[in-house]
């Protein structure tokens, strides 16, 4: 497996498709949620991925402060279905949080979390600062990491 770290413009077409391909497939088919999944955050969003040869295994993108919220923000956070349970989730945004703080130098990133995931951000150090909230139909919270 490899990890990569791209910005939108080092894409390939071919990895573009992949990823845009694999959040559709969870966000609006698997979780039955029809909503605009392409917003116009990709072309200034860091794109993390894990792959395992030419499969996706796991994403997130990551926006630099001021542009979706005055912090930098995570976002977009999948693992594929075949290699869910495995850790990679949690790897993954470990990862992403510390390239965030130590290569972007940000201290604050606010995510937008699935309120069912409060404890797993939770244990990465991120704390709940929003009452659940419906978006797109789905239960969200809002949460903060601040890098102490």
């Amino acid at each position: 497996m490899k990890w990569h770290i791209k910005s939108f413009a080092d894409l390939t077409n071919n990895e573009l498709y992949h990823i845009l391909k694999a959040r559709v497939d969870i966000f609006v088919v698997e979780q039955a949620c029809p909503y605009p999944e392409l917003d116009n955050y990709d072309q200034q969003s860091i794109h993390y991925y894990l792959t395992d040869g030419e499969q996706l295994v796991a994403y997130v993108r990551i926006l630099p402060a001021g542009y979706k919220y005055k912090e930098a923000s995570i976002g977009r956070v999948i693992v594929n279905k075949s290699y869910r349970g495995k850790g990679i989730g949690k790897k993954l945004m470990q990862n992403a949080v510390n390239y965030t703080t130590n290569n972007m130098g940000e201290k604050t990133i606010k995510i937008q979390a699935q309120s069912h995931l409060e404890a797993f951000y939770s244990s990465l150090g991120f704390r709940k600062i929003s009452a659940v909230y419906l978006d797109d139909g789905i239960p969200h919270i809002d949460m903060r990491y601040e890098k102490k």
